[in-house]
Order: structure tokens, then sequence, then C-alpha cells
């Protein structure tokens, strides 16, 4: 798992070009996958939502605007990055650590993280931390990187690991801060192994969503 102090400084150098890279990199099809969340969330008809590990707010801007009866929340443990998600519209945000958040138990309806759990130190005790803030009944959506698992494989893997790096070096100016992408994703939990892992941390109804070939997944849980 990522050393923390490693993850905050090299997202706090990327801050600035971090929302640009996003979209280049993905082709603009980042966008499409936050709808595709924002859709999800909605049919939850949550009063409370809070984004963990929000960064610049892509996701949380996108929820506060397609759900506006929702009161959205955004925490990210880099202040840096949290700074760009104010400046762009997002009413409430806290620098906060994911692994202890400051909120009470059952404080929200939801709770999302994108791109956001693969970065951290411990994923059990992530997780665990988001199930404390969920009210029973309350959602959990996690959208992170995948492999295909069809004939794209092999070509995805090429760009993740020699390109995507160099591409992303030329945007942000900081190379080495995306060098560490492609071993995360590697070795970040998938599939069936990642709805276990929500199982094993007390959560109900998981579910796992792969989108565009499996090169994003989108995985569920619930409360009791």
């Amino acid at each position: 798992m990522p050393d923390a102090t490693y993850v905050r400084d090299a997202f706090a150098r990327i801050a600035d070009r971090y929302v640009l890279a996003n979209h280049v990199l993905s082709c603009g099809v980042d966008i499409w996958w936050r709808k595709v969340v924002t859709r999800i969330i909605r049919a939850w008809n949550p009063a409370d939502l809070l984004d963990v590990a929000s960064g610049t707010g892509d996701l949380a801007l996108e929820i506060q605007k397609g759900i506006p009866d929702c009161k959205v929340t955004a925490s990210d443990f880099c202040a840096e990055m949290l700074a760009h998600a104010s400046s762009r519209g997002l009413e409430n945000t806290i620098v906060a650590d994911a692994l202890n958040l400051p909120f009470p138990d059952a404080s929200f309806d939801a709770v999302t993280v994108a791109f956001g759990l693969r970065n951290m130190a411990d994923y059990p005790a992530a997780l665990n931390e988001m199930r404390r803030v969920l009210r029973p009944g309350g959602h959990l959506l996690i959208l992170d990187f995948s492999l295909p698992t069809n004939i794209l494989r092999t070509p995805y893997r090429l760009y993740l690991h020699h390109v995507l790096p160099k591409l992303a070096g030329l945007i942000t100016g900081e190379k080495d801060a995306y060098e560490y992408l492609g071993g995360s994703i590697e070795s970040f939990p998938a599939g069936a192994e990642m709805t276990g892992l929500l199982e094993s941390c007390g959560y109900s109804a998981t579910k796992a969503t792969p989108l565009t070939f499996g090169v994003v997944s989108i995985y569920e849980g619930t409360v009791a």
C-alpha cells in the first residue's frame, strides 16, 4: 500500500494541473464516469453525502450540481488539492485524513471515494472508517481504476506503464508523481476481490460494475 507522505506531497505538486491531466489522460471519459456515479447516487436520494479523498472536487462538484437537494461535504488530506475544489465552487470542504475522519458516527447517508482508496495506506482501516460515519442503510460507492480482463489488457498495461507517465509529466511537469500509478493499479483489489474486502469490513449488498472495458470499476456496499 502507498506511503501517505509520498502521496500527499505528490498531489500537492500536481494540484494546479490535476484536472487538466485527468481529462487529457482519459480522453475526457472521466467526465462520463462521474456522471454515471451521480446517476447511481441520485437513486439513493441521500440528504447528505461525504466525498472522501475529494482532491480537486471533480466528483463532489458533479454530485453537487446533479443532486442539488443533497448536502455534499468534501474531505481530503491534501490542502492544496482541496483549495482548488473550493475555488471551483465546492461549498463544504474540510482537510482530513480518511483514516481518521472528524465526524461523529452515523453522520451521512452516503460516502463516495473516487480514485482515492487506492492511494490510502490501509484499505480496511479506511473502509471501516467510512462505514463508521454512514447511517444504517447508508451507501458506499468507490470509483477507481482496474485492469481490463479482455483483449485490451496487454495494450492498456503498456499505456499505463510506459505512455501515461511520460504524457502526465509533459502536462504537469511532475513525471515522478505518476510513475507509481501503474503499480498501484496492478496491486489494487478489483472485482470479486474488492467486493470480498467490502464484505469483510461489514458492508452488505456489494456490487462491482466495470466501465469502459474494465479500465475503471464502480463498487457499491450498504451498511446494515
